[in-house]
């Protein structure tokens, strides 16, 4: 079965042309279009689908994307959030980040690109590009550090290592020579122990703590 997608975008002629794109990979489907986020809040309330993944534009009127990110993420937690848009600057995407994203995405992204971004937003929770992460990384406040205060193993720290690369938790399980549950167990103990959500987190903290050499 297809994941569902729902594109929130004001801008009509290019979101029809993104929901034709998408409706060409093998593993995606668009199910409705939003104008904005009370729109995809009505379109809720009527009945309508509940998406496995949101493309939201952040520029639109009524209800913009950085207001519609915290709606779902307090109202709908479990749908992933790809921000989509025009805006690359450092504070729409700590904002957008900060308010539930689980990814972002400039418009001028090449189809094969976005339809990579999708899968790896759908299997690993989470899909930031290169630049995406390095503003990611820079912009951490110091209040957001976690301090060594628990024993890390040989391996968690291994598997730090890797939560600053763009590989998969499948690729990571290959390169550390394990299952993909194995790995997935190896966050879920560090996100524990260091009370930390996401892999960003993990990343980021692995960075200030030299983990990541």
């Amino acid at each position: 079965m297809k994941k569902s997608i729902v594109i929130v975008d004001d801008h009509i002629l290019i979101a029809k042309a993104l929901e034709g794109i998408i409706d060409n990979f093998n593993e995606f489907e668009v199910i409705y279009v939003c104008e904005n986020g009370k729109d995809l809040i009505q379109k809720f309330e009527e009945g309508n689908p509940i998406p496995d993944i949101i493309l939201l534009d952040i520029s639109m009127p009524i209800m913009d994307g950085f207001e519609t990110a915290a709606w779902l993420a307090k109202h709908h937690p479990n749908i992933k959030v790809m921000a989509l848009s025009m805006q690359g600057d450092d504070n729409s995407v700590i904002k957008m980040i900060k308010n539930g994203a689980k990814g972002y995405l400039l418009k001028n992204t090449h189809p094969k690109d976005l339809e990579t971004a999708l899968t790896r937003l759908d299997t690993d929770g989470f899909f930031y590009p290169e630049w995406a992460s390095k503003i990611i990384f820079s912009n951490f406040n110091k209040d957001q550090e976690a301090e060594i205060t628990v024993k890390i193993s040989d391996r968690e720290k291994e598997f730090l290592k890797y939560t600053v690369t763009e590989l998969s938790y499948k690729e990571i399980a290959d390169r550390m020579c394990c299952s993909p549950r194995t790995v997935e167990s190896y966050r879920d103990q560090l996100c524990d122990k260091l009370d930390l959500k996401t892999r960003v987190g993990l990343a980021v903290f692995a960075i200030k703590n030299g983990f990541a050499n």
